[in-house]
């Protein structure tokens, strides 16, 4: 298959290697430097190879098999593989950084599994969900998330034209609220109509399709500058970049219609997705992949609609190219999206879909990060399940981190988690295996000093 071929070539070809001895799983940081103009060659070959598989395929319900194109961190120094389920944000940024971004040890491990220990299970559930803060300051909802009901990462939500130095005094306050891990504080800063923070200290963030014209090497030194005015305002995680391809001329509301996307093609969303998630590293943020698998060939909004169905991707489809360079680049977060996927789970949204989220995110492109769902609390797409549901059916579908911005919601879902670990031992030791994921990526980004 096509892809096997390509996982081969591309995992012979890395300078560092993955000591994990499963035969499946990919490198997920490897350092050196001088990868961008590579990576487009290679992807460009892809292209060739997806666009005569798929030649062959049309008209028929075969699913077409996509190469995962080889990306690996331009970066000042190489990171310490490890075989723990470890994150994969160990890009360290190049420059002076305040705190550069620690490579994983056997002592970095140990401190995670130290922190997961000492915690109650309440204390565990509580990383598993991001939540709601206000650009203009949380209100008691959301404090009462964070200090009642541990709740370990936030996102900040509404547009704020306030500058850096009024959301660092927010997220001052946020860090200081937590009583166990530090938080991790989340923007969606893609640019253009979609970047929260504005104001003195932010740049003006160009749309992702004009960022998709730059050259790779100058998309990824803005990111950089960027994400280090982000880091001056103590966010630590961009939810950004999108990896959707729309085709060109699509309707698409969700992402086309706001120039959310880096191109028409995969090969111009991977190059350009990849540098602007290797921009944001080099600046000590992390990046999140989103919306997997794909939300570019949806007609309609899932935060506005119900019912919104993809029913073109498949499998092995030339459109998961971006993701799978984002995993091979050693993205940290990937963010799942709730729509329907007919041609490979018609039953299930993909945010609860085992299929989708453990099956291809996991197994296919070996992701060993973070998974975050797209909103589960606000959005229509959702709204038919009950809320304690809608976080027990994504992490039992394999995800880590449930994103509602509607901080009410946050004793039921917390409720519905600890009622079904204690429940059923196998959802329990899922929960685990997640919350200690999470304490590994806050420990790589140094958020459990």
């Amino acid at each position: 298959m096509i892809l096997d071929l390509w996982l081969n070539s591309a995992q012979k070809s890395k300078i560092t290697r993955e000591t994990d001895p499963a035969p499946q799983r990919h490198p997920r940081c490897d350092c050196h430097s001088d990868v961008v103009k590579p990576a487009a060659s290679v992807l460009a070959g892809a292209l060739v190879a997806l666009t005569a598989a798929a030649g062959c395929t049309s008209g028929t319900t075969a699913t077409r098999t996509s190469p995962t194109p080889s990306f690996t961190p331009t970066t000042a120094s190489t990171a310490t593989a490890t075989p723990e389920p470890s994150m994969t944000s160990t890009m360290a940024p190049t420059g002076t950084q305040p705190r550069p971004t620690p490579t994983h040890t056997a002592t970095q491990t140990a401190d995670a599994v130290r922190v997961f220990r000492s915690m109650t299970e309440a204390q565990r559930v509580g990383q598993l969900f991001m939540v709601g803060a206000s650009t203009t300051g949380p209100d008691a909802a959301t404090m009462s998330a964070i200090t009642t009901d541990h709740v370990g990462s936030v996102i900040l939500t509404g547009t704020s034209y306030g500058g850096v130095a009024a959301i660092a005094g927010i997220s001052h306050g946020l860090q200081a609220a937590t009583n166990t891990a530090k938080l991790f504080i989340a923007a969606d800063q893609e640019g253009g109509e979609v970047q929260r923070l504005q104001g003195p200290g932010f740049d003006a963030i160009p749309t992702a399709t004009q960022q998709g014209a730059m050259p790779p090497a100058q998309l990824r030194a803005d990111a950089r500058r960027w994400g280090a005015q982000l880091r001056a305002a103590g966010v630590n995680l961009n939810l950004a970049p999108v990896m959707d391809t729309v085709p060109a001329g699509a309707p698409n509301p969700p992402i086309g219609a706001m120039s959310r996307q880096y191109g028409s093609d995969p090969v111009t969303v991977a190059t350009h997705g990849v540098a602007f998630a290797q921009g944001m590293a080099d600046a000590g943020i992390d990046a999140t992949a989103k919306h997997f698998p794909g939300l570019g060939r949806v007609a309609d909004n899932t935060d506005t609609s119900a019912g919104v169905t993809d029913h073109v991707t498949t499998r092995r489809d030339a459109f998961l190219v971006p993701f799978a360079a984002a995993v091979k680049a050693g993205v940290a977060f990937v963010m799942m999206a709730t729509a329907y996927y007919s041609r490979i789970d018609p039953a299930r949204p993909a945010a609860f879909s085992p299929t989708i989220v453990t099956g291809m995110l996991r197994g296919d492109l070996g992701f060993r990060g973070v998974v975050v769902s797209d909103d589960l609390g606000g959005a229509a797409q959702v709204a038919a399940y009950a809320v304690g549901a809608r976080a027990v059916d994504f992490i039992a579908a394999g995800g880590d981190v449930v994103l509602t911005v509607d901080a009410g919601q946050i004793p039921q879902m917390s409720a519905a988690v600890l009622a079904a670990a204690k429940a059923d031992p196998r959802f329990r030791t899922r929960v685990d295996a997640a919350a200690l994921r999470v304490l590994r990526a806050k420990q790589a980004r140094g958020l459990l000093s």
